[in-house]
């Protein structure tokens, strides 16, 4: 695969796990972007939370058990803060805790988020180019029947649980980076990959930024997404009950809507073989990853299926 090049599009968790397979086969040739609507300030730190995942997850370090967090940290500080009365519903390991004040005083003396994204990731040995969606905040605000919620505050205080009823990104209001654009813009890549992350939470809040849909629609290369909706359920995550919350069909049909105007391929899991033949485009894989060999081989059948779209 040395001849090929991704543009991948990635949130936390579940997107991490393509980025890594993409990222053991393409090394510096996989240029990441990640969102940031999820970013927040707590306990006076700029947190990056979808960054720090796919960092970790790239450097090999991040915590198995979990999917994020650095593996083997420890919870000293938190117990400290909860003996203290503080908020303690945002879990920070302490070396994890390390990166976020880091981060927050580089900001601080004027270094972008972007900046500070590459140094990271080039001082845990990641080869692969990974962009912040912007250097702005675009904080994703959810509207819940209990009044609105800041995004950290419905996806980890309150575990997903109120009914969600809309949902808007601050991105509209913000500007993508500029290299995020003109990424798109170019023609030289094998594909553009929008890795199993929540459409909704990790991929909308960057398609909301000023000019990026436009520009997937405009694509010269081939589009492809993995469906995270596998025979009627997420894998992980509260996207499914998302889904039926705005109304939405649980199934691979209602993920290829969504992204309709820009797709040319969406992988279908095994167990959504049947929908394949509604679905025009669309190729048939296993897309559950359990571990590293799944990854990898997901990764292989996505740049197959874009050089066979090229």
């Amino acid at each position: 695969m040395s001849d090929a090049r991704v543009l991948a599009l990635c949130g936390g968790v579940g997107g991490a796990k393509l980025a890594l397979g993409l990222y053991r086969l393409l090394g510096s040739e996989l240029t990441l972007v990640v969102n940031t609507g999820d970013d927040f300030a707590h306990l006076g730190l700029h947190v990056s939370p979808d960054l720090d995942t796919v960092t970790y997850t790239l450097a090999g370090r991040v915590n198995p058990a979990t999917g994020w967090g650095l593996a083997e940290d420890s919870g000293h500080f938190m117990a400290a803060l909860t003996e203290l009365g503080g908020e303690h519903w945002f879990f920070l390991g302490d070396r994890d805790l390390a990166l976020h004040v880091e981060r927050t005083r580089r900001l601080a003396a004027g270094q972008t988020l972007a900046e500070i994204t590459a140094s990271v990731a080039r001082t845990f040995g990641i080869r692969a180019r990974l962009l912040p969606m912007s250097d702005q905040l675009a904080p994703t605000l959810v509207e819940t029947d209990g009044g609105p919620l800041a995004f950290q505050h419905y996806f980890v205080r309150e575990r997903c649980q109120p009914a969600i009823r809309a949902l808007h990104y601050g991105g509209a209001q913000a500007r993508p980076h500029p290299e995020f654009l003109s990424a798109l813009a170019d023609p030289n890549w094998t594909a553009i990959v929008l890795c199993p992350s929540n459409p909704w939470l990790s991929l909308d809040p960057m398609l909301a930024l000023p000019g990026v849909r436009d520009a997937l629609r405009a694509a010269r290369v081939p589009v492809v997404a993995v469906s995270p909706i596998v025979g009627g359920r997420a894998i992980k995550g509260p996207t499914a009950k998302i889904m039926a919350e705005l109304g939405l069909e649980v199934s691979a049909r209602a993920i290829a809507a969504h992204y309709g105007d820009f797709l040319d391929c969406l992988i279908l899991d095994r167990r959504d073989a049947a929908l394949a033949a509604d679905l025009p485009g669309s190729l048939v894989a296993d897309t559950v990853m359990h571990d590293e060999g799944d990854k990898i081989a997901l990764a292989k059948t996505i740049l197959a299926a874009a050089h066979g779209g090229r």
